[in-house]
């Protein structure tokens, strides 16, 4: 029982660093050959886990092998198009200008019902308001609506949107986050003084805070049990 154990928690260590090393991708953004060599990963690592009489050195080395093999397919897709294309694919256009691509849909065997259920899923009910749809190598479907039917954005307005920026969180399970406190270039008493304007005397009763670019401050306190 305590072998099992160790060896559990040695491939748990092993496949979480091996899946750190291969990306933060979920598993609808996996290309094809990134999903296959995930899931023969977790069956390696499943076999040595479950059975003590096989070495554990072979699960490991199988699953370091696999590990680089994807670090060096992703590196060779990074530098050459010619071999993204061979080893991820090419995106595939299945609306154009309004029109269903027939003969694509029928050699990628994708169906009527897929494509509209992914343009209802995309927020196109209607396939009459599409003016392209692209099945990515990932298999996502990208709508591109027609003009007259794309969402109104403030540009289109003439109206000039004041800067937002990116929200930075200060306290987090009534814990101050001084990194970013000091990159926004306030003090602890500063933040002090706002929680207490906002009738909290101590920090760690508050279960999150943030400031957004416009410097306004956001404050959530913890559930009084």
């Amino acid at each position: 029982m305590l072998i099992v154990f160790i060896r559990s928690l040695l491939l748990y260590a092993v496949l979480a660093i091996t899946i750190r090393i291969m990306g933060k991708r979920q598993i609808g953004q996996l290309q094809p050959f990134e999903f296959v060599l995930a899931v023969l990963i977790a069956e390696l690592a499943g076999i040595p886990m479950s059975d003590t009489d096989i070495p554990l050195a072979n699960g490991l080395v199988a699953i370091l092998t696999l590990m680089i093999s994807q670090v060096t397919l992703a590196y060779i897709t990074l530098k050459s198009n010619k071999a993204r294309g061979i080893i991820c694919g090419t995106p595939s256009i299945l609306v154009e200008r309004g029109k269903i691509m027939e003969d694509e849909m029928r050699r990628l065997r994708y169906n009527i019902n897929d494509l509209i259920e992914q343009l209802r899923l995309n927020g196109y009910p209607n396939i009459a308001d599409v003016d392209y749809a692209i099945l990515e190598t990932d298999g996502q479907l990208s709508v591109i609506p027609k003009p007259e039917k794309r969402p109104i954005v403030t540009e289109d307005l003439n109206i000039q949107a004041d800067y937002e920026g990116l929200p930075l969180s200060i306290i987090l399970d009534g814990r101050i986050l001084q990194n970013d406190l000091i990159k926004l270039g306030l003090t602890e008493e500063w933040l002090m003084n706002e929680l207490r304007s906002a009738g909290y005397t101590d920090a760690s009763k508050v279960l999150f805070a943030c400031i957004d670019g416009g410097g306004k401050l956001f404050v959530h306190g913890k559930q009084k049990r």
